[in-house]
């Protein structure tokens, strides 16, 4: 069994609606045994000007899968609610499931890398994923905890 910490993000229809039924149908999937989930935030979006804000969290799930296995049960999930991959990066979302850590792996594929190569930059990752993962270690990175102390909060709000 393998613990994996999941980012969750939407700014389309219900944002907080779609992060929650999200978390429900990992919740519900099989071979995903969820632990822990962070409180609900609102971000500012990243990419194209004009979307509106995201509404983010993290969740810790014990799972029997593989790291491939799991990318695609979180793409089931995502289509399950909708979401098509625009061809343009961070546009607007109906849904996002990424796989930010799993386990202590180092992995980089075609389809997947681990550590997620952005989660140390992003406030509204950091900042969930310490609220349920304080003393977590990410791989040549540091300690969750220490990591989002040092993080700027701009544009991240507790909904």
């Amino acid at each position: 069994m393998s613990r994996t910490y999941v980012g969750v993000g939407a700014n389309l229809k219900d944002p907080a609606g779609q992060v929650r039924d999200a978390l429900s149908r990992i919740a519900a999937y099989p071979g995903l045994m969820p632990v822990a989930q962070s409180s609900l935030y609102r971000s500012a979006p990243l990419g194209p000007p004009g979307q509106s804000d995201y509404c983010n969290a993290v969740c810790a799930v014990d799972t029997p899968l593989s790291p491939d296995e799991l990318l695609t049960a979180l793409h089931v999930i995502e289509r399950s609610m909708g979401r098509e991959r625009p061809p343009v990066r961070w546009a607007p979302r109906l849904i996002d499931l990424d796989v930010l850590l799993y386990d202590t792996l180092c992995l980089r594929t075609d389809r997947l890398v681990l550590p997620h190569p952005e989660l140390h930059k992003r406030n509204f990752v950091m900042v969930p994923l310490a609220e349920i993962a304080p003393e977590l270690e990410i791989p040549g990175l540091g300690s969750v905890r220490k990591l989002a102390e040092q993080m700027s909060r701009a544009g991240l709000e507790l909904i």
